[in-house]
């Protein structure tokens, strides 16, 4: 398939199935049964996959510490697409998790040429309060990158561990690529990061809701992490072809690895650069301890960032929602009756004719209109399930959905939009 996946041009995937092998996503559909309480996307397979959400689904479990985190480039308005993030971020700290939303201002300086205070001005005005309207909760964390002193002090860390070379495979990088944007990449990196560091409670299981089209910055990030940390366990098998762990010490400094040694459990055999742990196959004490050690010794002990990967909102026209083009897309400040007149004119899945239509069916997975109601507008499930099937049977005619959807959207906003208003009176809780 060789798609590029661009977190800053415009990406259109036709078979997300694709992605599992070549990029190594996994499934969603592996771990829904794990999860107690989905959220929509999930259930409705919105949702398609993930990297090691499995942690996440544990942490949820187990009621353990945990952290989402995701980010919002401000260089226009939010439209329904940042809404999705947006709620999964939500559904994620109702669920036990401690959640972080960085403002990606030295992105869009770097990238799109935005002056610091125009990104401040619609970080606030357009993503941060849409945000709290939407639900998010004072204990979380807002901030925009270019004021945090722990993403910028841990960015030059990283930038440590990053080379042109990779970030060239990663984003397609060259010779004409300005260093700011490249430092911006990094910085989206510390961003994920930050979740774990000491400040926040130290290393735990760290998820990033997500478009698929922003996964080079997951991958970089899971590399990164891999990268700063001291350790890697390894498992191994002896010439007599029995099972044990070893411990590499890939920038240990002295005297690490001999505490590992020491209370690893099992037995051990301590050599220069790695130690060996023979009578246990727990890994997860032994990944605990050398966590443990790590962070005595100076170190980060990050675990590498897990990841959810929700499907494209197309546009209202049919092909791929843009920024540029306003008929696309309905913004979370767009007039209520603006917005259900763009509805109104949207492309569905209908027939050509109306005869066609009975005799057919419609065809809503093609249909922008039913899209509106399956990620956003129509919360019972049972509801969606009958108008999918009226629809396919040829029961339900398209001007039917879209003066539901229409009206739905219009109401959406409306409310929205007080609730926005109400948000800007509480921006001081979240210490902005």
């Amino acid at each position: 398939m060789n798609t590029k996946l661009d977190p800053w041009g415009s990406v259109n995937i036709e078979d997300y199935s694709k992605l599992f092998d070549e990029f190594g996503i996994l499934p969603f559909d592996d771990l829904y049964p794990e999860i107690s309480d989905p959220h929509m996307y999930m259930r409705r397979k919105v949702i398609f996959g993930h990297r090691s959400y499995d942690l996440i689904t544990d942490a949820m479990k187990n009621r353990t510490p945990f952290s989402v985190m995701s980010g919002f480039m401000p260089s226009g308005k939010v439209h329904l697409g940042g809404k999705m993030v947006m709620d999964e971020i939500i559904w994620h700290q109702q669920m036990g998790g401690d959640a972080f939303v960085g403002i990606a201002d030295r992105e869009a300086h770097a990238v799109r040429g935005m002056s610091w205070e125009k990104c401040r001005e619609i970080g606030i005005n357009e993503y941060i309060l849409s945000l709290i309207a939407l639900g998010f909760e004072p204990e979380g964390h807002i901030y925009f990158q270019s004021k945090s002193e722990n993403v910028k002090d841990l960015t030059f860390e990283l930038g440590v561990k990053a080379n042109f070379s990779e970030l060239s495979a990663i984003y397609g990088f060259s010779g004409e690529t300005n260093i700011a944007h490249m430092i911006s990449a990094v910085t989206q990196s510390a961003d994920i990061l930050q979740p774990q560091l000491s400040d926040f409670g130290g290393p735990k299981p760290t998820v990033i809701p997500v478009g698929a089209d922003q996964d080079p910055h997951i991958r970089l990030t899971r590399g990164l992490a891999h990268k700063m940390n001291m350790f890697r366990i390894e498992g191994r098998v002896d010439s007599d072809g029995g099972k044990y762990l070893s411990v590499r010490g890939k920038s240990a400094p002295e005297g690490a690895l001999e505490e590992v040694a020491g209370r690893a459990p099992g037995d051990t055999k301590l050599f220069e650069a790695h130690v060996d742990v023979f009578g246990t196959d727990d890994f997860v004490a032994l990944l605990d301890v050398v966590r443990q050690v790590e962070l005595e010794f100076g170190g980060y002990a990050f675990v590498p960032p897990a990841a959810t990967y929700h499907r494209f909102m197309s546009g209202l026209q049919g092909g791929k929602m843009s920024s540029s083009i306003p008929e696309s897309y309905i913004a979370l400040t767009d007039d209520p009756k603006e917005a259900a007149k763009k509805v109104k004119r949207a492309k569905t899945g209908g027939r050509v004719t109306l005869e066609e239509q009975k005799k057919l069916g419609g065809e809503p997975d093609k249909c922008s209109v039913y899209e509106l109601l399956l990620f956003h507008l129509v919360d019972d499930d049972d509801e969606l399930a009958e108008i999918y099937s009226e629809c396919v049977n040829g029961k339900r005619l398209c001007g039917s959905c879209k003066s539901l959807a229409a009206e739905r959207m219009s109401g959406f906003l409306t409310e929205h939009q007080e609730l926005r208003e109400l948000a800007r009176d509480r921006l001081d809780e979240y210490g902005l």
